[in-house]
């Protein structure tokens, strides 16, 4: 198979031909149709997560299951198939109560081993992990929601449970952000968006967003305050930096609710928190890690009707050698979407 791999850390990443993965016990090897490239994988490349070399990125995917585990009972060759970044064990307690996102003893492909920046990836525990995707749904689509969105649909309704005509301010426009956007909207919030690059509030607002906020300049909570009259109700934090989570926090009235879903890697210490804040005004902080495949059902039926369409936010499609050149370069490039991967096709433009 050809596929994207870096040797060491920060290396530069170029596509290689591979050896097939082979099905693991309880698993599957789907053929990848489409795949997103997410700060995610930048995180790893610079380092922030433990990974092994040589390695092939990739998490967020859709496809064609191509070959079958021992033990697997559900799941066929040809099957279309999607899967949440996180792959629970299937055997815990914690994924027998439907929340393998937590799964203390879960893999991720592209982290803990080769991922879907390739022609194949493995899987691992389908049975717990697969959700099939309707013929109606594009395999764009549903890749799009392996990490970004699906993370974005259960921080919104499982952990901040907004509410219609609450204010959602969103810090960081995204793919992680947009689909917040989206999602609030859908539920009946009224969105605020907030990113420094003009193409993202541009995006933010295409999909719906009430109001954008650029960065340069401004205290973004007090302006926060001043729209909302006292402070937004929800608040995430998509871009995941100190500031940016300061000014999500700040941005919120008494007894609000945070959510970070923004990476905060421990780069030269832990981020600084607003505690005082948080203490005194009753704030709820909360985190959110994906979203198990149990829980897909509801945001898939959503899809299929057209309330939701992830779609939207996908800026454009590439091939493997451009996703090698682009993945080092993401902490640089304004990005206003999706980036989607094709790696059926070496340079598919949109």
């Amino acid at each position: 198979m050809r596929a994207v791999m870096y040797d060491a850390i920060g290396a530069t990443p170029v596509v290689r031909d591979l050896p097939d993965p082979v099905a693991p016990v309880g698993g599957v090897v789907v053929a990848v149709h489409a795949t997103g490239l997410c700060r995610s994988d930048w995180h790893a490349w610079v380092g922030h997560d433990d990974i092994s070399l040589p390695h092939v990125p990739g998490h967020e995917l859709a496809g064609v299951v191509s070959s079958v585990g021992q033990g697997v009972e559900r799941w066929s060759v040809g099957d279309r198939v999607t899967v949440p970044f996180v792959e629970g064990c299937g055997t815990c307690e914690w994924c027998h109560s439907g929340n393998a996102q937590v799964c203390p003893f879960q893999e991720q492909p592209g982290f803990t081993h080769w991922g879907s920046f390739a022609e194949l990836v493995a899987l691992h525990a389908a049975e717990t992990n697969l959700v099939r995707v309707p013929d109606d749904v594009s395999f764009e689509a549903a890749a799009a929601l392996g990490c970004r969105f699906a993370t974005a649909w259960r921080a919104l309704t499982a952990r901040a449970h907004v509410q219609a005509d609450e204010w959602v301010t969103v810090v960081g426009a995204g793919g992680l952000g947009l689909s917040c956007v989206v999602i609030g909207k859908a539920l009946g919030a009224k969105v605020i968006a907030v990113d420094r690059n003009p193409g993202a509030l541009e995006a933010a607002q295409a999909v719906g967003a009430d109001v954008t906020l650029a960065t340069d300049g401004l205290n973004v909570p007090a302006a926060v305050h001043e729209l909302t009259s006292g402070g937004s109700h929800v608040a995430v934090d998509a871009a995941g930096t100190e500031a940016t989570c300061a000014d999500a926090i700040l941005s919120l009235r008494r007894r609000g609710r945070h959510v970070q879903v923004g990476l905060l890697p421990p780069v030269d210490g832990h981020p600084r928190v607003p505690m005082s804040r948080v203490i005194a005004w009753e704030l709820d902080l909360l985190g959110s890690h994906g979203m198990a495949a149990v829980d897909y059902p509801a945001m898939m039926a959503r899809i299929t009707s057209g309330d939701l369409r992830p779609e939207s936010l996908i800026e454009r499609v590439v091939g493997l050698e451009e996703a090698a050149t682009l993945l080092p370069m993401m902490d640089r490039t304004a990005a206003s979407g999706i980036t989607m991967i094709n790696p059926l096709v070496p340079d598919a433009p949109r």
